[in-house]
Order: C-alpha cells, then structure tokens, then sequence
C-alpha cells in the first residue's frame, strides 16, 4: 500500500493516506484503523468528496489507483470491473462492442464505478434504464470488521441469498468498502437522438405537456427539463426546456420524433448535450435535490424558482429535473453563506423530500442540519452496527451514524 497525498476532511486535512492496490490491502488498512480506533474516508478517483456530509476522519483510504476489467463477456452483456475503474475506460471498452453501460452519474467521467454504486448516483438515462440498483449484478466488498464478502455473481439471473448487492449499492462506503463491482450492459441503440420543446415556468402549462407527454407514443431514454440559465450554458437556445432523447433504430425514432412533434415545435440539438449536463455543476457551492411523485414536477419546479428569485439566488442558480423520477436538482454558484442559508431553508417544500447533495464546509459544520428520522436512524444503527461493528468506515457522511 502506497502512501498519497492529503485531501480534505470536515474541518481539516487527511494526516494519513493508503492507496489500496487488491483486497488485500483494503482488508489491511481496515483491520489496522480498526485497532487503532481510527476513522477512515473511503475514496475513489476523489473527483466528488464534497458531496454527501464532511466524513469525519482524518485517515483516508483510496482505490482510484486500482482499475482494469476483470472480465468482459459481450455475448452475456455482462462486464466486471475493479471499483477504481474509470467510467470512461469501460465507456470505451464497452464502445467497442456496440454495447454501453447506462449510467451516467452527475460528475466527471473520470469517477469511478466502485464511487458511483457506492453512491447510487443516477443521470438522465434512469428514466429509461433505472438507477444503478438495477444495473449492478453482483459486488466484491469488505466490511468494516475486514471481511471480504461476495454478493450477487456474474450472470442476470442470480437471486440466491440475502440480497446484500442491493445493500451495499447507495451505502456511501458505511457499511464497506466496494472492491470489484458486476453490471448488466446494453445494446447501443441504432439511432440516438435528442430534440429540445420550449416548457412553460408556470406549473399549469408544464404540466399540461408532461400529462400529455405520459399518454404519448413515445419512450425516451431521457427525458430532462432544464431551466432556461442552464440551457444557455449548455449551448441551447435561452429557455426553459424539455430535453428527449430518443433511441432505437431507425423506424422507432421516425416514429417517436412524430409524436413528439404532436406535442409542440421541437428543434434537434447534438446528443453531447447529455454528457454536458451531468458535469455542468463542477465546482458548484451548493446542489439541493427535491424529490416528489413525478405527478408534482411542475410544482416542484416552480417553488424551486420562486425560493431562487426571492432569495437572491436567481443569478447564481440554476436546474434540472428528472420527469420520470420526479426528480428537480437546484444548484447554486458561489455566494455568502447567508445568500446559501436563506436559499436552503426556502427551498423547504411541503410532500416533497429534500435532499442535500452538497454545501460548503462552513455551512455543515456551523447551523444545524436535516437528521434522518428516527426509524431510518434506527435502522441504519443496526446495519452499521452488523457491518461495521468499530463505526470507522465514513463517519458521519451522508447521515450516516458518526
């Protein structure tokens, strides 16, 4: 195990840094914290650290160091990949192919698979193809008492034992550390295409197309709506729009291009729209994620804008949603912790769920945060207790136990 260079802890700097090379390193550097009584923050390519709450730990072990494809079966459309393996490495192996693996997390592509499953993170292609829970057959992990467990296998159809796959997917590294990870793969459609309809910013006309959208001969892969800042910075025309992408072969899309074109003018725009728009908010102060019934988008949408307009985040913010999901993601440029602090708290929306995805240092640290609630407490005390019995994997991120 190789020593590296500091990163950033909650308050702090990383003292102590291991580069794990194989399982057994991992299993090492957890037994050795783990008598030590030492706190350790999981990391991948370490693009996204500050994402989720500042992990508490001034130790940090990394498996950015640790890729390559273990086995690639293109007839099985199945791929199994060590957890520091680039998501662009298997975009390209699998490329090759004529094949892809349908996630495309918010991020850079340089972030890992072992980061994303361990994160749960989701892009526009869960519309269409879920979340990696679905995507993810089986994983290779080390708990926080150092033992290596193997969950899931190599093949689709697999639903032998307690589903720790599921588990261990979303777990922010709390319960332990991912070292190899197996996903389904899909066939790259023939055609893939994307076009842009002009939405309205008041809930009733957004919603009127969406319901009308639902009933549509049309199954987009993604289906996102951008706000009319960001669709300017993503090189489109300045308005709030509803982003489709479109794939199949060529009779599939000609025939949901005319449905689309029943909706509203639609214009086509490049396809490289998409991987924009998961790496646009880089280096953004704050992300805020509002989640409903996707019946409630619209409303969602316009309380996220009127929380920006009324507390002077509407020059620095910007959003996306995720129709099928209902999901709406708010983001913030740099400003005053004030301006961030007032924007957060109005961005408190009745039936809806908030979810931080990321805040300065100061503003975790300093004002009180949202807990998880006391059944979802219990339980994930319980898990982590099981899992990680000396609680030194990723304390406190994510509100996970500290």
């Amino acid at each position: 195990m190789d020593g590296v260079g500091a990163a950033p802890a909650r308050g702090g700097l990383v003292t102590r840094a291991t580069q794990a090379r194989d399982a057994r390193d991992v299993q090492e550097a957890i037994r050795d914290a783990s008598e030590r009584g030492a706190a350790l923050r999981i990391a991948g390519a370490g693009t996204w650290l500050d994402g989720g709450r500042p992990v508490d730990a001034a130790e940090q072990l990394s498996l950015g160091g640790w890729r390559g494809i273990v086995e690639y079966v293109p007839g099985d459309l199945t791929l199994t990949a060590h957890a520091g393996t680039p998501l662009d490495d298997l975009a390209r192996a699998t490329g090759a192919e004529n094949q892809w693996l349908t996630l495309d997390p918010i991020g850079a592509p340089s972030g890992t698979i072992g980061a994303t499953v361990a994160t749960a993170s989701a892009g526009p292609l869960a519309h269409a193809f879920g979340t990696p829970r679905d995507a993810v057959l089986g994983l290779e992990t080390v708990t926080g008492g150092g033992v290596l467990v193997r969950s899931g296998g190599r093949v689709v159809k697999n639903v032998a034992g307690f589903d720790l796959t599921r588990l261990f997917t979303g777990s922010w590294g709390t319960l332990g550390v991912i070292t190899q990870v197996t996903v389904r793969l899909r066939p790259r459609p023939e055609v893939d295409e994307t076009v842009a309809l002009a939405v309205s910013d008041e809930a009733t006309g957004m919603g009127a197309l969406l319901d009308r959208l639902r009933c549509a001969p049309v199954a987009p892969l993604a289906a996102e709506i951008v706000s009319a800042a960001l669709a300017a910075r993503l090189g489109l025309e300045r308005r709030t729009s509803l982003l489709l992408r479109l794939g199949g072969n060529a009779a599939s899309v000609r025939a949901q291009r005319a449905g689309v074109a029943a909706l509203g003018d639609s214009v086509s725009v490049p396809t490289a729209v998409w991987p924009a728009l998961v790496t646009r908010d880089e280096g953004g102060a704050a992300v805020i994620r509002l989640s409903s019934r996707p019946s409630r988008l619209s409303e969602l949408w316009v309380a996220a804008a009127r929380a920006a307009q009324a507390h002077g985040a509407a020059d620095g913010a910007f959003a996306h949603a995720s129709v099928g999901r209902g999901i709406v993601r708010c983001l913030a440029e740099a400003q005053p912790v004030e301006a961030l602090e007032r924007w957060l708290h109005a961005l408190v929306t009745a039936d809806a769920t908030r979810i931080i995805e990321k805040l300065p240092i100061a503003m975790w640290v300093a004002p009180p945060m949202p807990t998880p609630s006391p059944v979802g407490g219990r339980i994930s005390r319980a898990l982590k207790d099981a899992f990680d019995p000396s609680g030194i994997l990723n304390p406190g991120i994510h509100g996970a136990p500290a």
